[in-house]
């Protein structure tokens, strides 16, 4: 590919600019075939440009935007007040083809319920999913869908999920493995849309089923894909999240009672502290909303700069794969497989 264009919602987040465009900049110098379009107000974009003497760059192009839509903005208000709006102009640019990805960390709701309206569901996705990629005891990743987008789903858009983060995981893993998050490993576990989803994927060739994970088994890297309904999911990241903000606040009060560990702690801790951090979503930024007939990718909301960096590098790799199209060839290929 010989350049593409990412729309990113300069606004979005809890610190916008300051935090969108330092990124934008750090991204354009590990992508040279990437541009980057920012959306939102002309002056602060500016301002942020000025300090990093970037004003002129020739990959850098702004287009203003007069409203933000706000982080408690319901995505039933978003939906009929988001012209003008940052969001919806980056998401307006990927409809018409002017940019290749949207980028954003504003107002996960609104974001979904815009990009609904605006790029629509690929055929045979009947909800787009909230997927990321989540660390593990082993050296790869594993991805987690969905994250939140749907609170309840039945069993048909469970196998959907699966599919889906089937397609993305196969960017660093020929054949991943497929499981879904149940409160037991025994068939007769779950409830009635987990069992069913069960026996949809083991009747699948072309998925790489591997049966239930419960819990406390998310990160040990036993599956490349786990799926979930975006309610489970969105718990069980938060409560990981508790978990490691708990596990290094108790590890700096222990060190910080005794002179001699505060010492040896930068040599002796920092292999821990890296490994438990990983826990922190930052630390894995950008969600993509799967299912979608464009890329969308979603930056936590108090991302810093590298972390929205890698948002905006989650957009290129899903560009140069080209997710969406494998995603709808793989959906009509198991569709087919099921038909018959």
């Amino acid at each position: 590919m010989s350049g593409l264009t990412v729309a990113l919602d300069a606004m979005g987040g809890d610190f916008g600019p300051q935090v969108t465009v330092p990124a934008s900049v750090q991204a354009l110098l590990q992508f040279p075939e990437l541009k980057v379009v920012l959306f939102g107000d002309l002056s602060a974009i500016t301002s942020q440009l000025s300090l990093l003497n970037q004003t002129n760059h020739p990959r850098i192009q702004i287009v203003h935007c007069d409203n933000v839509i706000a982080n408690d903005t319901r995505p039933s208000q978003a939906l009929r007040r988001s012209q003008g709006s940052s969001m919806r102009a980056a998401l307006d640019a990927v409809s018409d083809g002017t940019a290749d990805a949207c980028v954003s960390a504003g107002n996960t709701g609104a974001l979904m319920a815009l990009s609904r309206y605006i790029l629509k569901q690929l055929p045979g996705v009947d909800r787009p999913a909230l997927v990321s990629a989540i660390p593990t005891l082993g050296s790869k990743r594993t991805w987690l869908l969905d994250l939140g987008a749907n609170v309840s789903c039945d069993a048909d858009t469970l196998f959907q999920f699966a599919v889906m983060g089937a397609v993305l995981a196969e960017q660093g893993t020929p054949n991943p493995t497929v499981a879904l998050l149940n409160i037991g490993e025994e068939h007769i576990k779950g409830n009635d849309q987990v069992r069913r989803c069960a026996e949809m994927l083991a009747d699948l060739d072309d998925i790489n089923y591997v049966g239930f994970l419960e819990g406390d088994q998310i990160y040990t890297g036993k599956a490349d894909v786990i799926v979930c309904d975006g309610f489970v999911g969105n718990v069980s990241l938060k409560t990981s999240e508790g978990v490691a903000n708990l596990f290094i606040a108790s590890l700096k009060k222990a060190i910080a009672e005794h002179p001699v560990k505060r010492l040896v702690a930068k040599w002796l801790f920092r292999d821990l502290f890296e490994t438990v951090n990983q826990l922190k979503p930052d630390q894995y930024n950008g969600a993509s909303l799967l299912g979608l007939r464009g890329i969308v990718v979603k930056s936590h909301g108090s991302a810093d700069i590298t972390a929205f960096t890698n948002a905006i590098g989650e957009a290129v790799n899903e560009v140069k794969r080209q997710i969406p199209t494998k995603i709808s060839d793989r959906l009509e290929e198991v569709l087919l497989e099921r038909h018959y």
